[in-house]
């Protein structure tokens, strides 16, 4: 039986079967943004509480992450800076690297998402450095 290669493959497929997945990725993305949008994160009840900060009283990364998200919902910036800054760095990276998604798709291209392991460090530093300050006594303009 002949082998047949994905780059043969998915030149047969057309460029809305291509797009089926990414689309998928948008819809999912878009619907947990449309929940966290309706469903208020600072309104008791709705959502579970972070166990780290339950326990502990750290703020994990995450914290604030669905307030972040509501309040860019509603198109509030700032606050969803304040709520958790790290968080909207990242909405904007996904919305970055979807974009370039559906264009290498389009093109017939495969994406691959391949970091350097210096750019891995550097993003776990920055994490680290996120959640490490904002625990601090002067770090408390990134409490969420």
């Amino acid at each position: 039986m002949p082998t047949v290669n994905a780059d043969s493959r998915r030149a047969t497929h057309s460029v809305p079967g291509r797009l089926a997945v990414p689309a998928g990725v948008l819809a999912a993305v878009a619907a947990a943004f449309a929940y966290v949008g309706a469903v208020d994160p600072n309104e008791p009840g709705h959502y579970p509480v972070c166990p780290l900060l339950h326990y502990t009283g750290l703020y994990c990364p995450g914290c604030g992450g669905l307030r972040s998200a509501h309040a860019f919902v509603h198109g509030d910036l700032p606050a969803a800076l304040h709520a958790n800054a790290l968080a909207v760095l990242g909405y904007l990276a996904f919305a970055v690297l979807w974009t370039v998604w559906v264009v290498h798709v389009v093109r017939g291209r495969a994406m691959r998402i391949d970091p350097r392991p210096g750019l891995v460090w550097s993003l776990g530093a920055l994490l680290l450095v996120f959640t490490v300050v904002r625990n601090l006594p002067f770090g408390g303009w990134l409490h969420p």
